[in-house]
């Protein structure tokens, strides 16, 4: 297939509750860094190794839930082409203007079959990871909590994940990287824009524009540990782990904002290449899948949404 033009995920835009209490949540536990705030009250901000301007936006609202998800192309002349094809696949397109999130440039927002919104831009302004671009130290001094590196994946839920699949596929150039399938179903899938095992993930579900949740990676198997006893230290409500994946590999812990909605930070996954076949897991083995250590469903892990 060809090279897709989408560099990455660029950004998730989250409904909070309480906005205070959000921030602190992302920036002293998970350890983002806080960057800006605008005039409409949003609070813009980054892991330390990100070198854009932003990659999380916190607003507070009286629902919890994600807005939108953005992901950057390579340049301009992509951002225009795909929104012709967008367009011809049959996708209404918005164009937002530059500046309306700050230091973002135009971004072509649609919705995928879902109803998740999502966002493609090709410029952000640069801020860097601190650490320069000539004999860099290895990592930042001074991050919070459990110091995450980047935000990393959504995993989102709806109930016609195979026209995700078909616009993600057929028009942005994503790879299917896994799915679990139960029979001729498809009942979650796995795509990725780029050389990691997934940057996005879909879950059939019986509601539209369902958001499961964000993940930021971290570096090591003991960061994630830490990550545990910093959720024991502060109260946070922890959801399953830390325990690892057979899908993506991954070794993780779920826990939650305090609003309700999910968070991930992980370590590990395998490297993807386009030439790669997808990986199947089938229906009877989906508690290996989710939980290789568990081997079992956890209820509330699967229905628990915002």
């Amino acid at each position: 297939m060809a090279q897709s033009a989408v560099i990455r995920p660029g950004h998730v835009c989250l409904r909070v509750l309480d906005l205070e209490a959000a921030v602190r949540h992302y920036r002293d536990r998970v350890g983002l860094l806080e960057i800006e705030r605008d005039s409409e009250g949003r609070v813009y901000l980054k892991g330390w190794d990100e070198q854009d301007w932003f990659s999380v936006v916190l607003r507070e609202a009286d629902h919890p839930g994600m807005d939108f998800l953005g992901f950057k192309v390579l340049g301009t002349d992509a951002l225009a082409r795909l929104e012709s094809d967008l367009n011809a696949w049959g996708c209404v397109t918005e164009r937002m203007p530059a500046g309306e999130l700050r230091h973002c440039g135009e971004r072509v927002r649609f919705q995928l079959p879902t109803g998740h919104v999502v966002e493609l831009y090709a410029q952000k302004d640069f801020m860097g990871n601190g650490l320069g671009r000539v004999n860099p130290d290895p990592w930042l001094e001074g991050v919070k909590g459990m110091q995450a590196q980047r935000f990393d994946h959504c995993l989102l839920y709806g109930r016609d994940i195979d026209g995700n699949i078909a616009l993600l596929r057929d028009v942005l150039k994503f790879d299917l990287t896994e799915k679990v399938v139960d029979g001729e179903l498809v009942v979650a899938a796995f795509l990725s824009c780029s050389n990691k095992a997934h940057d996005i993930a879909f879950v059939r579900h019986a509601e539209d524009g369902k958001f499961h949740h964000a993940s930021f990676l971290l570096g090591t198997w003991e960061e994630v540990l830490r990550a545990a006893d910093i959720i024991a230290m502060h109260d946070i409500s922890l959801d399953l782990g830390p325990t690892r994946h057979g899908i993506t590999r991954g070794r993780t812990i779920y826990f939650f904002d305090p609003s309700g909605n999910r968070n991930e930070v992980f370590c590990g996954d395998y490297t993807w290449y386009p030439d790669h076949e997808p990986i199947i897991w089938t229906a009877d083995q989906i508690g290996r899948a989710i939980f290789y250590h568990d081997r079992r469903l956890n209820e509330n892990f699967l229905n628990v949404v915002t």
